[in-house]
Formats: C-alpha cells, sequence, structure tokens
C-alpha cells in the first residue's frame, strides 16, 4: 500500500465542548491543523498517491464551513437559543460531537466518499488527525 498525507494547517475556529465541567464548556477558540493519510494499492500515471494540486475542493469546504466559524454538538441545548439571537455575529457549524476526536470522525465521513469519487474508487482516506493548536491531537481510522 502506498499513503501519503496533506496537512492544512493553522485554521482558526471556535468550539464549545456543553457537558464539560471546566473551562472547555465556554466558547473558546483554537488554531486547529487537520492532516489527512490518503491510501492506495497503485500510484496514478504520474506516481502520485494523491495530486495535491486536485485537492482544491478539500480546502474549499474547510474554508467554507470551518474556518472562523463556531462549532457546536448537536445535542448543545444552548445552541439554538445563541443562534437564534446571535446568528449574525458569527459562522455556526453543527456536528454530532466537536472534540477533536468528534471532528476527526466527521471530516472522515464527509471527505472519504469525496476523494472516492474523484480517484474512482483507487483512493481512500485511512486517518484523519485533528490538531488543537500544538499541543492536542486525536485521530480517527475507521475500522
Amino acid at each position: 500500500m502506498f499513503t501519503c498525507k496533506k496537512i492544512y494547517r493553522d485554521i482558526p475556529f471556535a468550539h464549545r465542548q456543553h457537558l464539560h465541567a471546566g473551562h472547555c464548556s465556554l466558547i473558546h477558540g483554537h488554531n486547529w491543523t487537520i492532516i489527512l493519510t490518503f491510501t492506495s494499492s497503485e500510484t496514478d500515471a504520474n506516481g502520485f498517491v494523491v495530486d495535491f494540486g486536485e485537492l482544491k475542493y478539500l480546502k474549499a469546504w474547510i474554508d467554507e464551513h470551518l474556518d472562523h466559524a463556531c462549532l457546536f454538538n448537536e445535542s448543545d441545548s444552548e445552541k439554538d437559543p445563541l443562534l437564534q439571537q446571535y446568528g449574525s455575529l458569527f459562522k455556526a457549524y453543527v456536528l454530532p460531537n466537536c472534540s477533536c476526536e468528534g471532528l476527526a470522525q466527521h471530516i472522515y465521513e464527509v471527505f472519504d466518499p469525496l476523494i472516492r469519487a474523484q480517484t474512482a474508487g483507487r483512493v481512500w482516506i485511512t486517518e484523519v488527525e485533528i490538531e488543537e493548536d500544538s499541543k492536542n491531537s486525536a485521530a480517527y481510522s475507521p475500522k
């Protein structure tokens, strides 16, 4: 198998862990990094797993949904009142779980079908790692 990684660094966005007992329950931001590991059993005609220049659609998705956004868990009971009253003050993105682990899984579930479609099934994602600033990270790999 061949693998390669694409790294998107310094993506500013905020989140809140509404069930956390400490400061993480408050809206707070980080400069995030998304690391995608692509895998293929064969390279393309250029000898690449993926042509990094052909991944602009992934960066566009990141820019549209995450860049300068505020992420909320679907189950956050404060989310809807906050969005109704102050929704024009920030770009909200709602997902099942906005922890590093949850975001890694969500990115996998969004990006893996896109890369498979782009490469006619030749390439798939085997891991998504999310770095929360430079100190913490979590990864998701499918079974």
